[in-house]
């Protein structure tokens, strides 16, 4: 059965592969961008089952009215797709206040705004699915995207809170968590920061850990996110890629290590 999907940032990137896919096996597609020009293609190819709108995430009654829209036009809203954001690259003590908050106003405001927008949608139809694109970098992190590993522990911390939440309501929240793709998220769309010598050989070790074939094929995502949005009961946490896994294994196995050798110390932090 054809489903309706809202999705941001469908420019380029996931968006825009994910968004095409949905509209090549029929199913209705809200497709929202900055530059809608970016969508000419898919309008064009697509007519009538994609409706693009031109939206700023960071806009909080923007993406209230993007929502109202949508389900005015397309009647529901059955999966929303919180796509849009991008990298900040560059060190915690270099990262500008106007930056820091920009990181967040897109990859964690702009998330939360355009969920709350949707779920009354939701709830009145007494079913949904909110899609999050978190990142392994949500469960671990790196050196050098301090404040991007920050927006998307956030989501993390959010999105697993809502679907406690919203259960009830007949409300699915799943948190996809790519590992690195070739995409331009690390290029075009990213921002730099203005580097500080003191972190030049930081900045090298990160460089060096990035490198080789460690990134996956984006067009490769699109049969398992087809999945998820088809599957009856989707799971909260989805790895998209063969490295999140065992890294993120990796490392909590650490931190269950560490918090065991100071479990005595914490246990007598309680006081009785």
């Amino acid at each position: 059965m054809a489903k309706t999907v809202f999705i941001t940032g469908a420019s380029r990137g996931f968006g825009k592969l994910w968004a095409e896919a949905l509209l090549q096996r029929g199913d209705k597609v809200v497709a929202t961008a900055r530059d809608l020009s970016a969508l000419d293609d898919l309008v064009t190819k697509y007519g009538d089952n994609i409706l693009p709108l031109q939206l700023n995430v960071n806009d909080r009654e923007a993406d209230f009215a993007a929502i109202t829209k949508a389900k005015q036009h397309f009647g529901s809203i059955d999966v929303l797709i919180n796509n849009a954001g991008y990298g900040l690259f560059g060190t915690v003590e270099e990262t500008t206040e106007q930056q820091a908050r920009e990181q967040m106003e897109t990859n964690f405001f702009g998330l939360l705004w355009l969920t709350q927008a949707v779920l009354p949608v939701m709830r009145e139809q007494g079913h949904g699915h909110i899609i999050q694109l978190s990142s392994v970098l949500g469960l671990v992190t790196l050196p050098v995207l301090g404040l991007y590993n920050a927006s998307k522990f956030a989501v993390e911390g959010l999105s697993e809170t809502l679907a406690a939440e919203v259960k009830g309501f007949g409300i699915n929240v799943t948190l996809i968590e790519p590992n690195g793709f070739a995409t331009d998220w690390s290029g075009a769309s990213a921002l730099q920061t203005e580097a500080m010598p003191a972190y030049d050989a930081v900045r090298a070790a990160f460089q060096e850990g990035v490198s080789g074939d460690i990134w996956g094929v984006p067009e490769a995502t699109t049969p398992a996110v087809l999945q998820l949005i088809d599957a009856e009961n989707p799971p909260l946490r989805l790895f998209l890629g063969n490295q999140g896994y065992p890294w993120v294994k990796q490392v909590y196995q650490g931190r269950y290590a560490e918090w065991d050798n100071w479990n005595e110390v914490s246990t007598a932090a309680h006081g009785k």
